[in-house]
């Protein structure tokens, strides 16, 4: 298998520099996640353009915590997990939704509830889902936009997950006290 570098703002190529060099001034370090895309600047420009607007999407903190955890459970992804339930964490997200997004546990609030099943139905469907799921989706309170905004959260955990999986990214001592493994019951 092959060694990805992590690069840092000495060891990235220029293209990368300017935007690891935005996400120090802004996170105060630079994640190892952003080191391992920018060995590529298209890869780490993508993630972080896709980022912006799922930030900028209809659904509240909580509400994107819910689409990414649930794509970090589904897909495995330790590194991930770590990494946004610390940022959970930061936003204040509440406690008993952070953990179950982590345990597989069923979330209490109905509509969260919603929004997790029908994130990962778009997963495990490959973005097929049936009339039937989109429709409970729409009758907890989402629309159209949402489940536009859904695949956005998934294109944009498809990029982190997958290179986390293929680079074998660290965890950053940022995240570690989040650290997380998929637990024995959920299976793969």
């Amino acid at each position: 298998m092959t060694d990805f570098t992590i690069h840092t703002l000495e060891t990235a190529p220029a293209a990368s520099r300017p935007l690891l060099a935005a996400a120090h001034k802004n996170l105060g370090f630079v994640p190892n996640l952003f080191g391992a895309f920018a060995a590529s600047p298209t890869a780490l420009g993508a993630y972080l353009d896709v980022g912006k607007h799922f930030d900028a999407s209809d659904f509240t903190p909580t509400e994107r915590q819910v689409v990414l955890m649930t794509a970090n459970f589904e897909n495995d992804c330790e590194y991930c997990m770590a990494a946004h339930s610390t940022i959970a964490d930061m936003q204040q997200v509440d406690s008993n939704v952070v953990e179950a997004l982590r345990s597989g546990a069923t979330l209490a609030d109905a509509k969260l509830q919603a929004l997790r099943d029908f994130t990962r139905v778009m997963l495990v469907s490959r973005g097929r889902p049936t009339p039937d799921q989109l429709a409970a989706f729409t009758a907890a309170g989402y629309t159209e936009r949402h489940v536009l905004e859904v695949i956005v959260g998934l294109a944009m955990k498809t990029l982190s997950n997958y290179t986390n999986h293929v680079v074998d990214t660290p965890v950053d001592d940022a995240f570690a006290t989040r650290a997380w493994s998929k637990p024995e019951a959920a299976g793969v």
